[in-house]
């Protein structure tokens, strides 16, 4: 992750007006700072854990449907209970 946060950091500073730029790597050393402290506060997963887990839970949700509809066959064949 820290090459992009580094990639960010040199986004950031070409968008600083040249005038300014003569900060040129105080400037990118804080904006890596601030990009690190606030990027980890929040709860980010990889990509490809991403996906992994959004593969898990369609199998997850297919075998519940199934799951459904078979319990659902079953109760059909069971004789009608006392009513009330």
């Amino acid at each position: 992750m820290d090459f992009r946060i580094d990639d960010l950091a040199r986004r950031l500073l070409e968008s600083v007006p040249p005038a300014v730029r003569g900060m040129q790597q105080d400037l990118e050393s804080n904006f890596r700072a601030v990009l690190r402290a606030n990027l980890t506060r929040l709860d980010l997963v990889a990509r490809d854990e991403f996906t992994a887990q959004s593969r898990v839970l369609e199998r997850t949700r297919t075998r519940l449907e199934a799951l459904e509809r078979r319990i659902a066959e079953l109760e059909s064949r069971l004789p009608p209970g006392p009513a009330g």
